[in-house]
């Protein structure tokens, strides 16, 4: 695990240096960012249309092949939406194996069943057992949220999920519904990168690479208007059209009616990424495989198919790789003996130092009073 000293962020972004190379190939610091970071996250799981009618029940697993946790949501007869552990309380089986429609859920090893809100139902064969049920016999429940259609979830959370998505809710709420956006499967795929979950994120938070790595998108932006926000636990980069023709056609009300807005980047800590353009919204989940291996989850979401391929929101595969072929040359780089950190540009690089600082934040033990 890398030292608490060394992983220290100096708040004041003018003298502040990164987190250390070898944080990005350190298995202790990524076993440590499992659990101190992702178990306590709110994971975007769900397009809330899987379950759109009563008896619907639709099984995932928060970030399989790193936290792998078995999660369940389900819709009721009364038309009441739940989220649960989809681990039977009997013996550990996976209660419910794949997407359909049930009256109750029933667990096919020994036959517990239970209601779709997760509450036991019956148990054969327990008739002798003392003090049998209780509440620990129902379905675990799991914290949940939604943002438009789309559910999270989280097993632990270490914050609200107000406090996570509330500042995007109320600046995308003047853009566009997100209740109305229609998926679109052919724009849908996952990518493998040889690199380090973080270091696919940094490269995600700052613009200061685009003029250098994407040549097709920094024509489309303008990028000495291009700005980044931070709030608590969520970080906005906007990107301002080179063309108005590209930008979005906002109403009065919206903070950024004076700009042509090209954009709007968000990341929701530690992994989500909310990419809103004139045509609709492609969402980036980077979901850990191993300390150099990253896999990310490409969902597209069209709300006007006349406006896809324009703008700053065209040719998302090409500049996909191309970020892939420069973060997996930093991991390479990163992780050399003459490498230990960087500093930051006050200008360009204010996403990267918050995503760092709270990292940092996540990793240090709290430590109870003194005597």
């Amino acid at each position: 695990m890398i030292p608490e000293r060394d992983s220290a962020i100096e708040p004041d972004i003018r003298k502040a240096s990164t987190l250390p190379g070898r944080f990005y190939s350190d298995a202790r610091a990524f076993e440590a960012c499992r659990e101190r970071i992702f178990a306590r996250s709110w994971q975007i799981l769900l397009d809330a249309d899987r379950i759109k009618t009563p008896g619907k029940c639709a099984p995932v697993t928060m970030l399989e092949g790193f936290l792998g946790e078995p999660i369940l949501f389900t819709r009721d007869a009364k038309d009441a939406v739940h989220c649960v552990s989809n681990v039977c309380t009997h013996r550990g089986n996976v209660v419910c194996e794949s997407e359909g429609v049930e009256q109750s859920l029933r667990c096919r090893y020994h036959g517990r069943r239970f209601g779709l809100d997760g509450r036991f139902v019956s148990m054969p064969e327990f008739e002798g057992a003392e003090g049998f049920p209780t509440e620990k016999d129902s379905l675990v429940k799991v914290p949940f949220g939604a943002v438009g259609k789309f559910l999270f979830a989280s097993i632990d959370p270490a914050m609200p999920f107000a406090d996570v998505v509330g500042d995007m809710e109320r600046r995308l709420a003047p853009v566009l519904r997100m209740d109305d956006l229609v998926l679109e499967p052919a724009l849908c795929r996952d990518y493998l990168v040889r690199a380090n979950w973080a270091l696919y994120c940094d490269n995600y938070l700052e613009g200061f690479h685009i003029p250098y790595v994407h040549g097709g998108l920094a024509q489309a932006l303008d990028y000495g208007s291009y700005r980044t926000e931070t709030f608590r636990w969520s970080c906005l980069q906007v990107g301002v059209a080179s063309r108005p023709e590209d930008a979005f056609r906002l109403p009065p009300g919206s903070p950024d009616a004076a700009q042509s807005v090209a954009g709007y980047y968000w990341f929701l800590f530690p992994n989500t990424m909310v990419n809103v353009y004139p045509w609709g919204v492609s969402i980036n989940i980077v979901k850990p495989l191993a300390v150099d291996r990253t896999k990310i989850a490409y969902w597209t979401y069209v709300s006007d198919r006349s406006r896809l391929e324009t703008g700053a929101g065209a040719g998302l595969d090409r500049v996909e790789r191309e970020d892939e072929a420069i973060v997996e040359s930093v991991q390479k780089g990163i992780a050399s003996r003459l490498y230990d950190r960087g500093r930051f540009s006050p200008a360009r690089e204010a996403g990267v130092h918050w995503f760092h600082r709270l990292i940092a934040e996540s990793l240090t033990p709290r430590r109870g009073p003194t005597a």
